[in-house]
């Protein structure tokens, strides 16, 4: 039985080696089943229903297997299982393969092959992710970070490739704005939770937790991240509600990250736009005003002695 196998490797295997050797042993029950199945999957809908479990299960299995292989520093190994799989299974995007693939094609530094895939998986009509959006954000930065000086743009003003980039940087941020503090480790990270929520803290810590190294590597990266990630709220006005590239940040997202996350972690929320001085100054003034308007209208003749002390007290300190 390809599941319980399975069941084996996530729940008693205590070591990675012993995880792939499990799933070994799964690959070969699956394989098996889903060969049986191809051969019946025309006899009845059950059949084909019972295809599509299968065909899950072995997809599944043999993404298990790319990630152990992974882990176990067989990063070559672990990228030609997930090639092989979104060419035999090109449907199942919702599995996130292409995901797992960016992540080792950048552990082997092979920024060409990043950009492959983005090219074909970020696109407008696909789910968007943190890996998606900030991998993109790095390709973009990589190429001008080394060089990057906030002094010097602010003189000279940006090149059309830092401009990208900052562009870049704005739509990841946008899409998930907790990343940021992760990666510049202005928040501590704690090991991801076992299920993520898209846009949230939860997915927020799982990308960091895995992609701080390749933003580290790439030298000025973080630094050009410093400079420029905070502009994308003064661009969204208001991004609860509106969005500038994607559908408004959800505000339902705190709850969910809150049942996700450990109790000991402070979960991140949507950064609030903070108003400025003259705004917070000139709300109390017309507050302060209207009051004594009212006042003098429900009360003049204590208002109108008020008045006289008032005038009295500030032509004496005016003597003194």
């Amino acid at each position: 039985c390809a599941t319980a196998y399975v069941l084996l490797a996530e729940e008693e295997a205590t070591t990675i080696v012993d995880a792939e050797r499990l799933f070994k042993q799964a690959l070969k029950a699956g394989e098996t089943i889903y060969r049986r199945s191809q051969q019946c999957q025309h006899q009845s809908p059950q059949h084909e229903a019972q295809l599509r479990r299968d065909t899950n299960v072995l997809v599944y299995i043999k993404r298990r297997l790319a990630m152990c292989a992974r882990k176990l520093g067989r990063i070559r190994e672990a990228v030609k299982i997930m090639r092989d799989l979104m060419k035999e299974f090109p449907p199942l995007t919702m599995l996130n393969i292409h995901e797992n693939l960016l992540e080792s094609l950048l552990e082997l530094q092979a920024y060409a092959d990043v950009q492959a895939v983005l090219a074909k998986y970020d696109d407008i009509s696909l789910p968007k992710s943190a890996a998606i959006c900030y991998t993109a954000a790095l390709l973009k930065t990589r190429t001008v970070s080394d060089k990057f000086s906030p002094e010097t743009a602010s003189r000279r003003g940006l090149s059309t490739a830092e401009i990208n980039a900052v562009e870049a940087i704005h739509r990841a941020v946008e899409f998930n704005p907790h990343v940021p503090k992760y990666l510049l480790e202005m928040k501590s990270l704690i090991l991801p939770p076992e299920h993520i929520l898209k846009r949230g803290d939860s997915e927020a810590i799982a990308y960091a937790f895995f992609h701080l190294q390749h933003w580290k590597r790439i030298e000025g990266a973080l630094n050009l991240l410093q400079c420029t990630w905070e502009g994308t709220f003064r661009m969204i006005p208001y991004p609860l509600e509106k969005g500038h590239l994607f559908y408004p940040y959800p505000s339902c997202t705190e709850t969910a990250d809150r049942e996700l996350l450990p109790t000991f972690h402070h979960v991140s929320v949507y950064p609030k736009k903070e108003l400025p001085f003259f705004i917070h100054f000139t709300a109390g003034l017309c507050s302060s005003t209207a009051m004594i308007a009212l006042l003098t209208h429900q009360f003049p003749e204590i208002m109108s002695v008020f008045a006289k002390a008032v005038s009295m007290i500030s032509r004496t300190c005016v003597e003194y």
